[in-house]
């Protein structure tokens, strides 16, 4: 039988289904967010760097203390900062630790132990042309080599190594007296390269006998390299070696008996003479500049 009585239970565990749409979701605001709000600092000071300097009017014969000491030429800016909070600078002798003090040219600055002088170092490389000499007393008919850089610098520049009139090529110029000593002393590691002009063609002999070596005046003569200039006569001759006294290098051909018409320095301690015409000059790069600081 069938029991259609109110107390009947229903079948199944599904719910009855609605058809009715469900509420839609609460729209987010769309206004934008409140700013995080930053603590006041109207009455906050600001801290002092260490060691900084209080800021006043620079007058006009005052220099940075770390300028001053990077053109004495001793180090960069950089690591003249280094040493100057270290304590190892003074200033008329009394130790300066303060970033961005400022000095005059007339003050006693010493570095290290050592007094500087704040002129800039200039290094100035020259294609010198013939009747052009370092000498200052050779006379009026021939002009020195500081005619051709005139305008370049104020500094009180000199040539390092000495050049005759018939002598061309690579000359140095500088103010850098350690520069101009490290390069004069024998003993230098530097290489030169030199063009020679032979009044007559150079012997295979003698040219392995330059090769090996030879003493002159008593001193021995150390030749890195010569050979014969490829496409030219064999009078014209490639002779590299670590002097730059170009005494040395005419010596060398007159003691085998051969007169020299011309000698062209081409290469000076890895300074070149691409793009640089006979009789102009150029300014050195600092990587030129460490790297002759380094030889």
């Amino acid at each position: 039988m069938n029991n259609n009585g109110g107390n009947s239970k229903r079948t199944g565990s599904s719910r009855p289904s609605s058809n009715k749409p469900k509420p839609a979701m609460a729209k987010r605001s769309q206004k934008p967010k409140k700013a995080t709000e930053k603590p006041k600092v109207e009455d906050e000071k600001i801290a002092k760097k260490p060691n900084q300097a209080p800021k006043r009017a620079k007058a006009s014969d005052e220099i940075r203390l770390n300028k001053y000491i990077s053109n004495s030429g001793v180090c960069s800016r950089r690591d003249a900062d280094i040493y100057i909070q270290s304590g190892n600078v003074k200033v008329n002798g009394i130790p300066v630790t303060e970033m961005g003090y400022l000095v005059k040219l007339t003050d006693a600055v010493n570095f290290d132990g050592v007094n500087l002088t704040p002129e800039k170092k200039e290094y100035i490389l020259l294609n010198k042309p013939k009747n052009f000499t370092t000498a200052f007393d050779e006379g009026t008919d021939y002009r020195n080599v500081l005619e051709l850089v005139k305008g370049s610098t104020t500094a009180k520049i000199a040539a390092v190594g000495r050049m005759d009139k018939n002598t061309t090529g690579l000359l140095l110029l500088t103010n850098d007296t350690d520069m101009i000593r490290k390069f004069s002393l024998p003993s230098q590691k530097s290489s030169k390269i030199y063009q020679v002009s032979l009044d007559k063609n150079l012997k295979f002999e003698d040219l392995e006998k330059i090769s090996k070596g030879l003493t002159i005046d008593n001193h021995r003569v150390f030749v890195e390299e010569v050979s014969y200039i490829e496409k030219e006569p064999k009078s014209e001759v490639g002779l590299k070696l670590r002097s730059s006294n170009i005494k040395v290098v005419r010596s060398i051909f007159e003691h085998f008996g051969y007169d020299v018409l011309r000698i062209d320095r081409v290469a000076f301690a890895g300074l070149t003479k691409k793009n640089l015409p006979r009789g102009n000059w150029r300014l050195l790069t600092e990587q030129e500049i460490i790297n002759l600081k380094n030889v």
